[in-house]
Formats: structure tokens, sequence, C-alpha cells
């Protein structure tokens, strides 16, 4: 049990980081004299993050077994989209100062409105339905 200790406190960033990133750890215990860690991330970019801090304590990791697989219902849900209806003597600086805090961030609701509006003069009218940024 000295030996799974040891090798444990030695990654137990990794450990962290994996789950703190989402990553379902299956199994963490000693096989073979090594550490072994195996689990599911929920993507790409997830399990290079957890293999790039195993390399960042050992280049060599030659006393840890490290089996990560990609399970992308792992992944949070994408944000929700927030929309906006336009209503009667609204504009755009009026919608950004309600819903982004400051009526000179209204270039972001034009951003990510890329298909109903097109630069600070496009024309908006009640009814529309405006995809509000995060």
């Amino acid at each position: 049990m000295e030996r799974f200790d040891e090798l444990k406190l030695k990654y137990q960033s990794v450990i962290n980081l994996a789950k703190t990133k989402g990553v379902r750890l299956a199994h963490v215990h000693l096989q073979d004299g090594k550490l072994f860690i195996q689990g599911a991330a929920p993507s790409e970019d997830v399990k290079n993050d957890v293999w790039n801090q195993i390399k960042l304590i050992d280049s060599t990791y030659g006393d840890l077994t490290a089996d990560i697989s990609i399970d992308p219902s792992l992944a949070p849900p994408p944000p929700t989209q927030k929309t906006y209806t336009v209503k009667k003597g609204d504009s755009l600086w009026k919608i950004a100062e309600m819903h982004l805090g400051n009526g000179s961030k209204f270039p972001q609701i034009i951003a990510a409105n890329p298909d109903r509006l097109k630069d600070e003069k496009s024309v908006i009218h009640p009814g529309d339905i405006l995809v509000i940024p995060s």
C-alpha cells in the first residue's frame, strides 16, 4: 500500500485536474507496480490537458499507466441561448443596456445575429427575435 500512496501523491495533481475537468475516473489503483488511472474524458481537449499534466510531472511516466478514453456524453450541455423579442420603441442600444448592462455593448448583439443584423444601421422591428449573447 505504501507504493500506491507514494505514486498517488506524486500524481495527485493529475487526479485533481481530471476531476475538475469532468473526467469520470473508473479506476485509480496499483497495477504491476505502477499507478493505474482509467477514466473517460468529455473531450479530446480535456484528455490532452490530463496528458499534459502527466508529462509535467514525469515526461517518461514510467511509473504510471493512464487509460483515458473520450465520452462526449460527459460534456456539459451547451449554454442555452437567450433571446429577446423586440418591442415598440426598442433600439439596439436600449436592448444592450437592459440585457448586457451597457448600451455601448450593442455591437455584441449585432455579432450574435449575423443572419438578421449587418451593422449598427440595421433596422429592428417589433416582433423580431434577437439572440442575446451571454
